[in-house]
């Protein structure tokens, strides 16, 4: 036993050399490659909170819905508070990165789709990429379906066209985009920019005429109007739902009576249920908000908006958008690096995937070698590995095929959500709502009732899939006995 672990121990040791490598080799290289090294370095950090804490929106809400246990929802928020207020600070200070995205309804239909789509796979996009850390092929299964599924829903066009609303078409045509992006040609580019990008943009501080980079936006606005009302809120639902109940009979057992203090307790107790979880969206909270605090101090020390211009002049050029731009968040994202992976195969592959607005006018599709937000994701799984062997808790697990196909499903269902919402749980609804982003709480209301609907087909479809099995009278017989 004590030689396994020596083993893994050794394991995680030489995942870690093998990112120091790769950051001092391409550092001494050519000094521009700290800025990549800036999204491998949080990607990594990321990656060992995720797993340190299991920490899984999908999770958050199957456990919630299915068994009725709120660890994971309260770890989720208090990680967003901590997220905001850093972030806040990152503000006030004029370095964020953040950008808010369009607000209206589109944003509850594309987290509805991506709730139901986390819980049919078993795990969110970030959750998939720390368990595929831990040696998950299901979770694996995950990204390579949400990937797979963004890479040719942003470049569909065809049949899909005839579903575009008139008013979007011209919308899209009126934009006078450039000549290589054919939007008037694209179901995806139409939806863009002949609706979504005419939709308002707002922040909970710009609503009540403060500028974010205000401390009194920022923190006010921003933080308390946007964040915490709201996070305590939904904890207090989640409290008054799932924990009151049984925390109350508890205190019973002890004393005759309870009263609005035992509620405070009991409150406070479902908050500090679980400090693993609580750690790690301390530690997530913390450095997401400094990585745009770093990452916008690098723009200005090589005087450049975007790591195109980075790309550029080190000479690879391939792959950078018409505007010579790549995606390039200056935060925790997840999903469209993922998609440009998939995006670069295809195009090597001899697709015309650079003529529509994802790929050929915002986020390019660069070698995933040199790519900032690809470097993210990749530290991210192999932080999440290293955690993993160093807590024994690495296993290689085949998925079979029944989890298989609901990870096709999912992961397929989870990027259509992504693109129509513009994020997934991490860059719509995590980072948005802790920005003060109103298009966020959408996003997120919209994933809460998807993964409710989820658990429910679920359980249908597993009751349905016993009595199958075992025939209707054996499986309740089956049951009784139990």
């Amino acid at each position: 036993m004590e030689t396994e672990l020596n083993k893994k121990r050794m394991w995680a040791y030489g995942i870690l050399a093998f990112f120091v490598t790769v950051s001092v080799g391409t550092f001494a290289y050519n000094e521009y490659y700290i800025y990549l090294s800036v999204y491998l370095w949080f990607g990594f950090i990321y990656g060992m909170c995720l797993q340190y804490g299991r920490f899984c929106f999908s999770s958050a809400f199957r456990d919630l819905f299915a068994v009725g246990v709120p660890r994971m929802v309260v770890g989720v928020m208090l990680a967003t508070v901590l997220f905001a207020l850093v972030s806040a600070f990152v503000s006030a200070t004029g370095l964020s990165t953040f950008h808010a995205a369009p607000t209206s309804f589109h944003a509850v239909v594309a987290g509805f789709i991506f709730g139901v789509g986390m819980v049919f796979a078993g795990g969110c996009a970030s959750g998939s990429l720390y368990k595929t850390g831990e040696g998950n092929g299901v979770a694996l299964i995950v990204i390579l379906s949400i990937s797979v599924t963004q890479a040719l829903f942003a470049d569909v066009a065809g049949w899909s066209n005839k579903l575009v609303p008139e008013s979007w078409h011209q919308s899209a045509v009126e934009k006078g985009l450039p000549a290589v992006i054919n939007a008037g040609d694209g179901w995806v580019d139409q939806y863009l920019a002949g609706y979504v990008w005419d939709q308002p943009v707002m922040t909970y501080a710009s609503m009540m005429g403060m500028t974010d980079d205000s401390i009194i936006g920022a923190f006010v606005g921003n933080v308390l109007i946007g964040v915490v009302i709201p996070a305590a809120i939904l904890l207090l639902i989640v409290y008054l739902v799932w924990s009151r109940r049984g925390f109350m009979k508890k205190r019973l057992k002890t004393q005759s009576a309870t009263g609005f203090k035992d509620e405070l307790i009991g409150y406070w107790t479902m908050l500090a249920s679980s400090k693993r979880t609580a750690i790690a969206g301390l530690i997530l909270g913390i450095f997401c908000g400094l990585q745009m605090f770093v990452t916008q101090g690098l723009r200005v020390k090589f005087g450049v908006r975007n790591a195109g211009t980075l790309l550029e002049r080190m000479g690879h050029d391939f792959g950078l958008s018409v505007n010579g731009t790549v995606f390039d968040p200056g935060y925790w994202y997840v999903t469209t690096q993922e998609a440009q992976w998939v995006g670069w195969v295809f195009n090597k592959m001899g697709a015309d995937n650079m003529d529509n607005i994802y790929f050929g006018m915002v986020n390019g599709i660069p070698n995933p070698a040199i790519n900032p937000a690809d470097w993210m994701s990749l530290a991210l799984i192999g932080g999440a590995a290293v955690m993993a062997l160093l807590h024994n808790e690495f296993k290689f697990k085949k998925p079979t095929w029944e989890l298989a196909t609901w990870a096709i499903i999912g992961g397929a269902l989870m990027g259509i959500g992504s693109r129509l919402g513009l994020g997934c749980n991490v860059g719509a609804f995590f980072v948005r709502v802790s920005q003060g982003d109103v298009s966020g709480w959408l996003f997120g209301l919209g994933m809460i009732g998807g993964a409710y609907i989820g658990v429910k087909f679920f359980n249908w479809w597993t009751e349905r899939q016993m009595e199958k099995e075992f025939g209707d009278g054996v499986f309740h017989e089956k049951t009784e006995v139990k």
